[in-house]
């Protein structure tokens, strides 16, 4: 039996991953509330994992207001990059494999095709900047590092994009999305039964990995199929980014190969409308 800790246990990742070990007879997972671990706190963390033993730690928790994250650096990085810091260090210290979950976010989005694990960073916001900084300090303190960067995540849990359109075609008759923003989906679901296949695996290959649902879209595109696999009427108008600004900058274009992590664990990843119909399904 593999004992398995998972950080941000309350996010859409973390339930669920809870919700697919249910499939895996060979797998426990444990679950660190804040008030039990506060990952931020280097005393509390060494403390929590004096007299306990894991076979992995999973860590779901993150800073992902993006826009508020512009103007609060210094909470982004505790998040995001110090307290990743401090447990890759404990991890190491009992030589436990790290899993440590980034984003698209460190590209700037700029080039049109799909970023490979090796092409150079770039990231236009604090949120992505603290991220990749986290994916830095998780590598530098721990050599059994895991990163999965990931993209455009939805699921029954949490609040995500997905749930945010259900919402507004109950409320409005037309919404504008915009329709400039090119990436892949990601149902956390898929992402969770990815990420117990390789704990589930009797060899590990570390470093970075990425991980999306196949296929592309604009949010655009997104919310039409969301509105056509759902039934709903409302209006969904096309705009450009720049028609809708925000605080941070998004990428304009953040298609992830996952041709590494397919090569390396074998994973069959579905494409994003097969997955969000049969997410839709378990929701309505």
């Amino acid at each position: 039996m593999k004992k398995i800790l998972i950080t941000g246990a309350n996010g859409q990742l973390g339930q669920s991953i809870l919700e697919q070990s249910k499939k895996y007879n060979e797998i426990e997972c444990f679950f660190a509330t804040r008030n039990e671990l506060d990952i931020t706190n280097e005393n509390l963390v060494n403390q929590y994992f004096e007299d306990k033993l894991f076979d992995f730690i999973i860590n779901c928790a993150a800073y992902t207001a993006v826009d508020k994250a512009e103007d609060d650096y210094n909470n982004a990085y505790l998040i995001n990059a110090k307290s990743t810091e401090l447990l890759a260090k404990v991890t190491n210290q009992k030589s436990i494999p790290f899993i440590h979950i980034s984003t698209d976010y460190v590209f700037d989005g700029t080039e049109a095709k799909p970023r490979l694990e090796t092409d150079l960073t770039n990231p236009i916001g604090v949120y992505g900047q603290t991220k990749l900084q986290g994916e830095e300090l998780a590598l530098q303190n721990n050599p059994k590092t895991i990163i999965i960067r990931t993209a455009w995540v939805f699921s029954r849990f949490g609040n995500n994009f997905l749930k945010t359109m259900l919402k507004l075609f109950k409320e409005k008759e037309s919404i504008s999305v915009v329709s400039d923003q090119i990436g892949s989906p990601t149902n956390a679901l898929d992402l969770a039964k990815a990420i117990l296949d390789i704990i589930s695996k009797d060899e590990l290959k570390y470093g970075i990995f990425n991980y999306s649902n196949e296929g592309e879209c604009s949010w655009f595109e997104f919310a039409q199929k969301i509105k056509e696999l759902s039934g709903a009427s409302t209006e969904i108008i096309p705009v450009s980014t720049s028609a809708y600004p925000t605080k941070a900058k998004r990428p304009a274009y953040s298609l992830l190969d996952k041709s590494k992590i397919k090569e390396v664990y074998q994973l069959d990843i579905p494409t994003w409308e097969n997955s969000l119909k049969d997410e839709l399904n378990q929701i309505i």
